[in-house]
């Protein structure tokens, strides 16, 4: 069964369509104007075996903030929409991912009930021309609309670019392995027999 979804939003703000394939191989084709958010989101699918279209259009005139968060709902929508009822998923995922100086960990429980916990200190204002204080926005949009227990921490590293990148790739990793079919699970892996909040 394919777990493709296909979103569009369109508000005063920003315009964006997105189509996520969970089971790709890492393609992604993104733009949004940003162009260190492009570089993330392409590691983001290269790094999950995700292919992902993405094409956002905001009000950049006024700073990336609504971009970014919206970016942040669709990609959480279109996440939630592909995996549908969950049936067979692993649910929980988590990755301790390296690079260079950093250490990034990211814990995934793809319960329906959304939570971010997120422990990450830059130190810079900007990445290239994106706000730092706007990864945890993104961060909070995917799991408040994916219906995602989300804990990122940063545990080592001194370089803001290390930094965010590692969070974006271990997210995708994490994403990966909760997402992924475990053939011993029946129907979902709850004792409440859902993992929705439909």
């Amino acid at each position: 069964m394919s777990r493709i979804a296909t979103i569009t939003r369109k508000t005063e703000e920003t315009d964006i369509t997105l189509e996520l394939n969970l089971d790709g191989s890492g393609h992604g084709e993104v733009s949004t104007g940003i162009g260190f958010f492009d570089h993330m989101l392409k590691s983001f699918a290269k790094h999950g075996f995700f292919d992902l279209k993405l094409l956002a259009v905001g009000d950049l005139f006024v700073d990336s903030h609504h971009t970014v968060e919206d970016v942040g709902i669709v990609l959480g929508q279109g996440i939630k929409k592909a995996l549908a009822q969950k049936e067979g998923i692993k649910r929980y995922g988590s990755f301790l991912l390296p690079m260079d100086e950093t250490l990034v960990l990211c814990a995934i429980d793809l319960s329906g009930r959304p939570y971010l916990n997120y422990q990450v200190d830059l130190t810079c204002e900007r990445i290239g021309t994106m706000e730092a204080e706007l990864v945890k926005e993104f961060f909070y949009a995917i799991s408040y609309s994916a219906g995602m227990n989300l804990h990122i921490k940063h545990m080592d590293g001194s370089n803001n670019h290390h930094i965010v990148e590692a969070m974006f790739k271990a997210f995708a990793k994490a994403l990966d392995v909760a997402t992924s079919y475990d053939e011993r699970i029946q129907g979902v892996l709850s004792t409440k027999g859902t993992i929705s909040d439909e």
